[in-house]
C-alpha cells in the first residue's frame, strides 16, 4: 500500500512538473508571437538611429499576424489575420529573403513608385525634403568600427555627412548618405506591388534593401506577410566589450544613453 501511495505521488509529481511547463511554453510563446519579442541591431544599416549593439523591443499587433510572427513559425498559416498597413516612416523588423530577420524603414506603399536621384528619394514623382544635417558622430567600439566608405575619425568617432529627411506626412528622421553611389542612388522608380512595402536602411550607402534585388544580395519589394513587427523602445544597448563571463563587465560596457530610445 505504501509503496502503491509512492508510486501515485511520483506520477502525480511529474505530471505537475510536465503541466507546468506547458503552461510556461505556452505563455512564452503568446508573448513573443502575439505581443512583443526582443530584436538585436547586428549592422549599421540603420545608422545613425540604431547602433550595433542596441536591444529592441518589436511590438507583434501592428500590422497583423502571419507566420513570420509566430515564435517558432507555429502555427504555419498563410497569408495575414488581422492585417493593417505600416506607415511610411515605421522601422519594421521583417523576415528577410535568406529567412534571417532584418530591420528597415518603410518608405513605399502599395500602389507607391519609389526611386532615387543623386542620393534623395523621389516619392510618387516628389522629391523628399531634405536638409543638412551636419557631421554625425558614431563612437568606435569593439562591436561598431568606423565602417565608412571614406573613414574619418576624431575623439574616438566615425564622422558621418548627415541629413533630416521627410515624408509626406510629416515624420522626419536623420540618414547618412557618404558617397556617390550610382548603385543605389540612381535607381529608376518602380511601382510597390500590392501587399508589398517598399524598404530603405537609412545609413542609405551601406544598406542592402529594396533598391537592390535579392539575387544580388538586396531585399527587394517585402510582402506584407513577411513582417514580424514595428520596433518600438531599446531596452538595452552594449558596445561589444563585455564578457559573458565577467558580470561586471556587463554595466562598463552598456551605452545607458540608448536605454529607452523610442524608434
Amino acid at each position: 500500500m505504501a509503496d502503491e501511495i509512492k508510486d501515485k505521488g511520483e506520477k502525480e509529481g511529474s505530471g505537475g512538473l510536465l503541466r507546468g511547463m506547458l503552461v510556461i511554453l505556452v505563455l512564452a510563446w503568446i508573448l513573443r508571437s502575439l505581443i512583443a519579442a526582443p530584436f538585436s541591431i547586428p549592422s549599421g544599416s540603420m545608422l545613425p538611429g540604431l547602433y550595433i549593439g542596441d536591444y529592441l523591443l518589436v511590438s507583434k499587433w501592428n500590422y497583423g499576424y502571419s507566420r513570420a510572427s509566430f515564435l517558432f513559425g507555429f502555427p504555419p498559416i498563410s497569408g495575414r489575420l488581422f492585417a493593417s498597413l505600416p506607415e511610411r516612416g515605421d522601422v519594421v523588423v521583417f523576415r528577410g529573403p535568406a529567412g534571417n530577420d532584418v530591420i528597415k524603414r518603410v518608405i513605399g506603399l502599395p500602389g507607391d513608385t519609389v526611386g532615387t536621384t543623386g542620393g534623395q528619394v523621389v516619392l510618387n514623382g516628389t522629391l523628399l525634403a531634405r536638409r543638412p544635417a551636419g557631421m554625425i558622430g558614431i563612437p568606435v567600439s569593439e562591436n561598431s568600427p568606423c565602417r565608412a566608405v571614406e573613414p574619418r575619425i576624431a575623439n574616438g568617432q566615425c564622422l558621418f555627412t548627415a541629413y533630416r529627411e521627410t515624408l509626406p506626412g510629416g515624420k522626419s528622421f536623420v540618414v547618412l548618405d557618404q558617397i556617390d553611389n550610382p548603385a543605389v542612388d540612381e535607381f529608376a522608380p518602380v511601382r510597390v506591388p500590392a501587399g508589398h512595402v517598399f524598404l530603405m536602411g537609412d545609413n542609405r550607402d551601406d544598406s542592402a534593401d529594396s533598391r537592390i534585388a535579392p539575387e544580388y544580395g538586396g531585399m527587394g519589394f517585402i510582402p506584407m506577410e513577411s513582417l514580424v513587427g514595428k520596433a518600438q523602445t531599446t531596452f538595452w544597448s552594449t558596445d561589444g566589450s563585455a564578457s559573458w563571463v565577467l558580470p561586471w563587465t556587463w554595466f562598463s560596457a552598456a551605452r545607458w544613453e540608448r536605454i529607452g530610445m523610442r524608434h
